[in-house]
């Protein structure tokens, strides 16, 4: 397949992910869903209640996915025999490191106090409590990899790392009208409608760097990456990444037309779509080191996300927690989850939702990787260094 063809091929592939919604759910309605081009995303309409079925199925897939990760020789993974490695001198923080704890601190107060001032200051806390956050973590990856980091060695694929991350979230936002808001944000009036698209816009630039730092802190831990390294080999033919491709395509459709049955799907069409597209016209994908048994890169980036998502939640509950009124912030979302609603942990989210997060690192992953063989650009955001 010649280079033109295979882009047109990617272009095409990533267009279905918001047509075949969108054409489920006229379907399904006989028009646009409840709720479709607001923005943010509010509450239009209450979801089906808890599911033992549903759930007691959830929790399956759960427990396999946590046995799979504790337990990974009980599923053919064997021990990486170690090589000695040279120790280099120890190197201390860099200086955004140190520059970014204030402002985290900062940021961080300021989104939980509620400070009686003149104007609310919690309204703006969410991105740099987020960048500075992201700078820390630069940090640590540098220290312990004796200064080899993204922001030290490549500071302008971070500025890439944050547009793509920009409008892959503004995707996710678009693709959660079709699920009747999963997720929805109760502050809309904290912001104009112009406010609330250029502070969304900054805010979602977050998104990628995280996870990507996340990753790169994990790779850091020797034992960490050599967990998943050498596990069992699976390759596979065109003809399985031909019926995977068109999974992906029943499963984007279905998600229009059956919103709560297939709200997960949110998470999960694009992997097997996008993915399978890629291998399809011959592209690299996280995917791709699985035929010689190392599935440490898939592995380390879902739980970069799930790393990443206890923080989200974190901050994000923090922020109503400690006041008796529904918090200025506008970033601060809830959920509607149908079926699955139980067990909360500190947080908005659902127990098993965070289970999602693990899908939502390769989704992410993905989409760099799509907006990279698209543009023309280096995806290539790995750095050398790793320490023991």
């Amino acid at each position: 397949m010649k280079t033109g063809r295979k882009t047109f091929f990617l272009v095409v592939t990533f267009g279905l992910i918001f047509l075949l919604p969108l054409l489920g759910s006229l379907a399904q309605w006989k028009g646009l869903p409840a709720g479709y081009g607001e923005f943010p995303a509010q509450k239009v309409e209450n979801d089906p209640g808890f599911s033992l079925i549903y759930f007691s199925l959830a929790c399956i897939v759960a427990l396999l996915i946590t046995l799979v990760l504790l337990f990974p020789r009980w599923f053919g993974f064997k021990k990486t025999q170690r090589i000695p490695e040279p120790q280099a001198p120890a190197t201390g923080f860099p200086v955004w490191f140190w520059w970014s704890l204030p402002v985290l601190a900062l940021s961080w107060f300021l989104m939980w106090a509620r400070l009686k001032l003149p104007f609310s200051l919690e309204s703006y806390t969410f991105v740099p409590l987020w960048w500075s956050f992201i700078l820390i973590l630069d940090g640590l990856v540098y220290k312990r990899t004796n200064g080899v980091s993204i922001i030290s060695r490549k500071p302008q694929l971070m500025q890439l790392l944050a547009v793509v991350s920009c409008f892959s979230w503004f995707a996710f936002e678009y693709l959660n009208f079709f699920v009747i808001e999963n997720w929805y944000y109760p502050n809309k009036e904290v912001f104009s409608n112009f406010g609330n698209v250029f502070w969304f816009s900054l805010s979602y630039t977050t998104v990628l760097p995280a996870i990507v730092e996340w990753y790169m802190l994990l790779k850091t831990f020797r034992a960490l990456r050599e967990r998943y390294k050498n596990g069992p080999k699976f390759t596979v033919s065109r003809t399985f990444l031909i019926i995977y491709y068109v999974l992906g395509l029943i499963l984007a459709f279905g998600m229009g037309y059956y919103p709560y049955l297939l709200f997960w799907v949110l998470w999960v069409a694009l992997v097997p779509m996008l993915s399978a597209a890629m291998a399809l016209a011959g592209f690299w994908t996280p995917f791709t080191s699985i035929k010689n048994g190392d599935w440490s890169k898939v592995i380390l980036i879902a739980l970069a996300t799930l790393c990443n998502g206890f923080f989200w939640e974190f901050w994000n509950f923090g922020s109503e927690w400690f006041h008796d009124s529904m918090p200025v912030n506008p970033n601060y979302w809830k959920y509607s989850v149908p079926y699955l609603d139980k067990f909360h942990i500190f947080s908005e989210m659902p127990i098993l939702g965070y289970y999602g997060y693990l899908f939502f690192g390769l989704n992410c992953w993905i989409m760099w990787l799509i907006a990279a063989y698209v543009f023309k650009f280096d995806a290539d955001f790995e750095v050398t260094g790793d320490k023991s």
